[in-house]
């Protein structure tokens, strides 16, 4: 599993964890795509828009490997402002490519463009 290096481990202040420690022994958790509701806290929105803004600081528009990022979080952007990279994709794969649709997170998170 690789280790992203230089990628916060949560949002500052929070509890909300952006990377894992260390690889499950039983493989990746699954990335699923979880629906946003508009009621949703504004904590958990600004983890999001936290954890994509450090997406976008890290990889930009290229291609990155999923390797130490916390599938729950990546789950709430996976399929919307983050894609699988590569055909066939293996959503339980430590080392499986995604990629920012840059379109797309400019119109779910303006603010990360303009930080």
């Amino acid at each position: 599993m690789l280790k992203h290096r230089g990628f916060p481990g949560r949002l500052a202040g929070t509890d909300f964890q952006f990377t894992i420690r260390r690889a499950h022994k039983e493989g990746a958790t699954l990335l699923t795509e979880r629906e946003r509701f508009r009621d949703r806290k504004p904590a958990d929105r600004r983890a999001d828009a936290g954890f994509m803004q450090a997406l976008w600081e890290n990889f930009g528009d290229q291609p990155f490997e999923r390797g130490n990022l916390d599938a729950g979080r990546l789950s709430w952007l996976f399929m919307r402002e983050v894609l699988p990279a590569e055909d066939p994709f293996d959503p339980a794969d430590y080392n499986a490519l995604l990629q920012i649709d840059v379109a797309r997170m400019q119109i779910s998170f303006p603010e990360v463009m303009g930080a």
